[in-house]
């Protein structure tokens, strides 16, 4: 009756839980859902209906306390690293766990066997080690305050454009976004800067570089960026945490893979999307969570991905919509 699901990290990972929350609660209306997840990322759940309680993880006793206090009859640990793995086992009861690909994962960097070729996007994967449950056919969600709004006016044609990621490789270079912006604005569409804290100063270098961009960069506030995110057109976006954040808005969203793969499973879900990438390359993937610089120095997952590419695939997923 009483379910403790954990998360800890990171944006794009805890979105990508919706749909299995959804799910439970569809299935299973009775059940009461609590979920744990680091302070970072608690605006990612706060708000959504199907979950009693959210609790911010931290490494002290007290927590482990407060929820033995709350008699859970189930916990399913959906981050399956040591610091999950230590709740689960201080709190002594019934679990699931979500296994991670890790062998697959390391043959497909390091000797390019690619064994997950089969393999579903992660909410699938996750829903996969909790016994009889069927996930419906909706993208993750994101609930957002009512009192949150954004000054930027959905009537005009505007695109936003996310530019960061927590790591190098997973970025595509500021110029070609620069150049990507430009031929967006000569088009006729208004350009907006999304990002958190980390981009700030890389959304700020491409407010200059766009004609009559808005730089819309803040320090890590999700709400006030899905706000703004909400009244896109579409998004173009980095493999990061705003890919996921503009699928659970329901916005189309493009995004450019870099250094990682689609077989990892971290794919916009069900939404409307396009991911463009280099396919050429023999060297990718060369991590499955990005770099912080190219190992082969060239670069050329992202660098091989030009303006002209990105814009033709843009306007042929535009008309599309």
């Amino acid at each position: 009756k009483k379910i403790l699901i954990i998360r800890l990290s990171a944006l794009g990972d805890v979105l990508l839980t919706t749909p299995v929350i959804r799910s439970l609660k569809n299935n299973y209306s009775h059940i009461s859902i609590d979920f744990l997840v680091k302070e970072n990322f608690k605006d990612a759940v706060n708000l959504n209906p199907n979950i009693n309680d959210v609790f911010i993880y931290n490494e002290s006793s007290e927590l482990t306390e407060k929820l033995k206090q709350n008699n859970y009859d189930l916990v399913i640990d959906l981050q399956n690293n040591f610091r999950s793995k230590k709740i689960v086992k201080e709190l002594e009861l019934p679990f699931y766990k979500f296994v991670k690909p890790t062998l697959e994962k390391f043959l497909l960097v390091k000797f390019k066997i690619n064994m997950l070729k089969d393999l579903k996007p992660i909410p699938e994967r996750y829903a996969k080690f909790i016994p009889d449950l069927v996930l419906d056919e909706k993208s993750p969600e994101l609930f957002i305050p009512d009192s949150i709004k954004s000054d930027i006016d959905q009537e005009e044609k505007v695109i936003g454009l996310c530019p960061g990621a927590f790591h190098f490789t997973k970025r595509w270079p500021l110029l070609y976004y620069a150049d990507l912006g430009k031929r967006m604005a000569d088009n006729g569409h208004r350009i907006i800067l999304l990002g958190g804290k980390s981009d700030r100063p890389i959304c700020s270098d491409l407010q200059k570089m766009i004609p009559n961009s808005i730089d819309l960069s803040n320090d890590n506030d999700l709400f006030q960026t899905a706000a703004h995110m909400k009244n896109c057109k579409a998004v173009v976006c980095n493999d990061s945490g705003l890919m996921h954040t503009a699928t659970a808005l329901e916005i189309p969203v493009v995004s450019i893979f870099g250094s990682t793969v689609k077989e990892f499973g971290f794919v916009p879900y069900k939404a409307k999307n396009l991911i463009v990438e280099n396919l050429k390359l023999k060297c990718r993937p060369c991590t499955h969570i990005g770099r912080s610089k190219c190992p082969k120095v060239h670069f050329n997952c992202m660098t091989e991905i030009t303006p002209d590419i990105v814009y033709n695939e843009f306007q042929k997923f535009l008309g599309e919509l």
